[in-house]
């Protein structure tokens, strides 16, 4: 009788209960943070001195007006040789294996810093950056081995840190590059008797990303752990690839390890997913949204870099708020500081409540407000000048890109979502990271030449915020296409 109570009483669905978030493996995931700082501190570190680097080697020959293009091509050619190695370098860790791939890239980047620091010609400039953005396909890599490391109960805390590295070596690369780029006239007691750094100013700077570089090498080698559960050599996968070989003999990953979770753990080496999916297999509808996704939401976000601090120095007559580079760069750089510490601590929480779908639809619309904000803050400037109520628009926006900014760890958890299989990892990021190199090289060229356009002629005073505006769209009828519920593996 008892039973029979118990069988109508009890409620047909049951409430699903969530799963408890698995605790991050701290020591492992500190050194993939730690790697990150790679990429932007390398990448960023010569923006303050680009233009008078330009200057300094005679490419332009006395045209300030050319400055500008060489400088455009220096950065879009970092992103250029990035796009051409990034999905080789992220296939590659599928098969040989996460660690090899990364310090075979760190161990290019001094050397290409270095030799950056040291050229007085623009053609040793073009190679040395070619060079280090050809190593910094690292980034698809490390970010696999993020999906490796955690689970679906974590995957969204320890996506939350990435923007910290990033901002943390965005803020820190222009820093150290104005604060150590011609040392002998800015420091005349300490180096004003350095022959070298007179005939090199800018070797200073460049070492400084250079030696980091080199000791993330170190750290790499001696902590970080492999996380592919099933790899080949290196010899085995080139001879496979070359002469159209079945790779044989994968080599297990041996050894406890806290990289991998309990359900990677547990599949058997000879299923399905423990091998590597050619990259045709990997050009399914999901892949392509997830990697759209991303390209559309960074093409946004680096137009909006590149414009807005264009648009805080731009005198207040032509469209901007007329700030000195001083003020501007603080702005930047408390922005970053903050953008990191929100996302660490709202991210994760957020995302367990409404899930990925939403957080990204919301994050894309802040962006057409964030633009819209522009003209106003120029409206308001010529009225008021630089007062509270400006200010207070211009938090209102660094607010809203905070909120863009929440877009990009989901766009991460679609692509782990996306891939067709645990092995196929690597190659899935960096089909995603190709789309978005390639944005990323054209990004800044096209969003800076616009606000020239809008600047020079009145007639056209908007134009800028109509492309950007448009990019708006682009990114919500894009997310369109994403599903409320992540992508499952069948197998």
């Amino acid at each position: 009788m008892s039973q029979q109570q118990l069988d109508e009483e009890t409620p047909l669905l049951l409430p699903l209960q969530r799963k408890a978030r698995t605790p991050l493996p701290w020591r492992q995931f500190s050194i993939i943070l730690f790697l990150q700082l790679a990429e932007p501190l390398t990448s960023q570190v010569i923006a303050p001195f680009a233009p008078q680097l330009i200057r300094d080697i005679g490419i332009t020959n006395g045209d300030e007006t050319s400055v500008g293009y060489y400088v455009g091509l220096m950065y879009s050619l970092f992103f250029a040789t990035q796009a051409l190695t990034v999905l080789h370098w992220s296939r590659i860790s599928d098969h040989i294996g996460r660690k090899p791939v990364i310090l075979t890239g760190l161990f290019g980047l001094p050397i290409s810093m270095y030799c950056f620091g040291l050229s007085t010609t623009f053609s040793g400039l073009v190679l040395s950056r070619a060079l280090n953005g050809a190593l910094n396909g690292n980034v698809g890599v490390i970010k696999s081995m993020m999906v490796d490391i955690t689970d679906s109960t974590n995957l969204a805390q320890a996506y939350a840190y990435m923007p910290l590295a990033w901002s943390t070596g965005g803020t820190i690369g222009p820093l150290v590059g104005g604060l150590l780029s011609r040392p002998v006239e800015q420091f005349p007691n300490v180096f004003g008797h350095s022959q070298f750094l007179k005939t090199y100013p800018y070797s200073l700077a460049c070492a400084v990303p250079a030696t980091f570089s080199a000791l993330a090498w170190i750290v790499t080698f001696l902590f970080l752990r492999e996380t592919v559960p099933t790899r080949v050599t290196l010899g085995r996968f080139l001879r496979s690839k070359y002469h159209n070989d079945t790779i044989p003999g994968p080599v297990t990953l041996t050894g406890s390890s806290d990289s991998l979770s309990t359900e990677d753990s547990a599949r058997p080496a000879n299923s399905d997913d423990s091998k590597p999916l050619p990259l045709r297999s990997l050009l399914i509808p999901r892949v392509i949204i997830a990697a759209g996704n991303y390209a559309a939401l960074s093409l946004l976000d680096i137009a909006f870099r590149d414009v807005q601090p264009l648009f805080f120095a731009t005198p207040i007559e032509l469209g901007g708020l007329g700030l000195d580079p001083s003020r501007i760069g603080n702005i930047l750089a408390i922005y970053g500081v903050i953008n990191g510490l929100f996302q660490i601590l709202f991210f994760a929480d957020l995302h367990d409540r409404f899930g990925s779908k939403i957080i990204y639809s919301a994050a894309m619309a802040a962006g057409a407000p964030m633009i819209v904000i522009f003209p106003i803050l120029n409206a308001v400037a010529r009225v008021q000048g630089l007062s509270f109520t400006l200010w207070a628009i211009v938090g209102l926006q660094l607010a809203l890109s905070m909120i863009l900014n929440l877009a990009y760890a989901c766009v991460f958890i679609y692509i782990a979502a996306a891939s067709p299989n645990q092995a196929s990892f690597g190659a899935t990021n960096g089909i995603a990271q190709l789309g978005v190199s390639i944005v990323r090289a054209i990004g800044p060229a096209s969003a800076t030449s616009t606000f020239s356009l809008s600047i020079r002629n009145p007639h056209h005073a908007w134009i800028i915020y109509y492309y950007m505006i448009a990019l708006v769209c682009i990114g919500i009828f894009a997310s369109l296409f994403l599903p409320r519920q992540l992508w499952k593996n069948q197998n």
